[in-house]
């Protein structure tokens, strides 16, 4: 699989999301991406306890930990390289989380507009 190049929405060079949680298609703590990312994980999301709660009514368990994937579950303020589809979708119900624009992905762009990114975000 080879990465797309590292550049967030504002056109600078991609930063890291989060270690701990570790995060990303590639768990390399960036919302890197690349042709086989078909969920597009691009958007760097701080999770909020109504975010977490919205996308496991709506089938992706985020909380819940799951040791045999080696995963401790999300809590809020843990920040996720978030499907750029289940941000906008959460944008629609009214409950998006924060974002981090300096660690989302370009390709979050094919998704989500720009201007949606910009009104969540805690980094402008």
């Amino acid at each position: 699989m080879e990465k797309a190049p590292s550049l967030n929405v504002l056109g600078g060079t991609l930063a890291p999301c989060s270690t701990d949680p570790l995060t990303g298609f590639f768990r390399d703590g960036a919302c890197n991406t690349c042709a086989e990312d078909h969920g597009s994980h691009t958007v760097c999301a701080v999770m909020t306890a109504e975010f977490l709660a919205y996308s496991k009514y709506v089938g992706n368990d985020l909380s819940t930990p799951r040791p045999e994937f080696g995963f401790a579950g999300l809590k809020p303020g843990d920040q996720w390289c978030l499907c750029a589809g289940r941000f906008l979708q959460a944008h629609d119900e009214g409950c998006a989380p924060k974002v981090t624009l300096a660690a989302t992905h370009l390709r979050a762009l094919e998704i989500v507009p720009l201007d949606i990114l910009k009104r969540h975000a805690i980094d402008l």
